[in-house]
């Protein structure tokens, strides 16, 4: 069946799904709406733009939430209240303790709902996932995360400048987060053992995390993060899951790469921009289970929620 869909928030990653919706012959992009009137008037050619969050949540069957993380528990709460399945940006506040209490309220509401990890349904992630369940790397020995970004926010972020500020963002909670995700359903539930997190401005000023170090315990392994900002140079991501017969990385995003000792071979191709459409289709593909409500890998609330408060315990500096 198709799926009509609405979009609160035209910024950085609402604007991407636009595309995406529009591309996708499961979905009949049906409302957006955003704040910022030149974001809509941006838009106006390829999505219908009504006078307001509820309107967009009365036109559809299912939301996308795309706003900054400090308002969307009033949007989940206007599509719980109408009986609108879900589909969130992470992290899904900013404050642990609410979100928890989110999480309470979409459970007892019976509605479909998932949350924008997008290693939940893309092609690098399923196989290693799937790669190390058969036991083709051994037996897992550890995780490591290294990321840098020559730039924070990047150059495409250039109207989300909240992502620069320590309370609602910074590279932590909005990258970070999504190999933590993917690590945890790798290595099973973590916890955070010890992190060290600077900030430009000091312990007690506004501007997000320039580097930090953390170690994490799962039940069989560990994963150890490094990640740093600013400095010239390609940005890297990667994630690295090593065992006793080798070992599987994603990289670059969405490139996963095999080894067994000597140098790293491709599992899933090399075309960049290949790679990312055919993620973003896949996580459509699996929105679209959930919305007819047949099994689906779209991230849930909760597990949404465990990532946030490993990231919130790695960014108040545990020891």
């Amino acid at each position: 069946m198709t799926h009509r869909v609405g979009i609160i928030g035209l910024g950085t990653v609402g604007a991407r799904f636009v595309e995406q919706f529009n591309h996708h012959t499961d979905f009949d992009l049906v409302a957006a709406w955003d704040p910022d009137a030149a974001a809509c008037a941006m838009h106006a050619a390829d999505v219908k733009i009504v006078a307001d969050a509820a309107s967009v949540v009365s036109a559809a069957d299912a939301v996308y939430i795309a706003v900054p993380p400090l308002f969307h528990s009033a949007y989940v709460e206007q599509c719980i209240n109408a009986r609108v399945a879900i589909f969130c940006e992470k992290p899904l506040g900013i404050n642990v303790q609410e979100s928890r209490r989110l999480v309470d309220l979409v459970d007892s509401s019976g509605l479909p709902a998932g949350v924008n990890f997008v290693f939940s349904a893309a092609p690098s992630a399923v196989e290693l996932q799937r790669r190390v369940a058969s036991g083709e790397i051994g037996q897992i020995i550890r995780g490591d995360l290294r990321l840098h970004f020559a730039e924070w926010p990047r150059p495409w972020h250039a109207k989300a400048q909240w992502l620069r500020l320590r309370d609602q963002g910074g590279w932590i909670r909005e990258v970070a987060s999504h190999f933590v995700f993917v690590a945890q359903r790798v290595l099973g539930p973590l916890s955070i053992d010890a992190a060290v997190v600077t900030h430009p401005d000091g312990p007690t000023g506004t501007l997000c995390e320039t580097d930090a170090l953390a170690r994490m315990s799962g039940p069989d392994a560990p994963l150890v993060m490094i990640g740093t900002s600013e400095g010239i140079g390609p940005d890297v991501n990667d994630l690295t899951i090593r065992g006793t017969a080798g070992s599987l990385r994603i990289w670059d995003w969405y490139r996963l790469q095999h080894t067994t000792g000597g140098e790293w071979s491709d599992v899933v191709g090399t075309d960049r921009a290949q790679l990312g459409a055919d993620a973003y289709a896949a996580q459509l593909d699996e929105l679209s289970k959930l919305l007819d409500g047949t099994p689906s890998s779209i991230a849930t609330f909760a597990e949404s929620l465990a990532v946030q408060e490993l990231v919130e315990a790695m960014l108040s500096g545990v020891s």
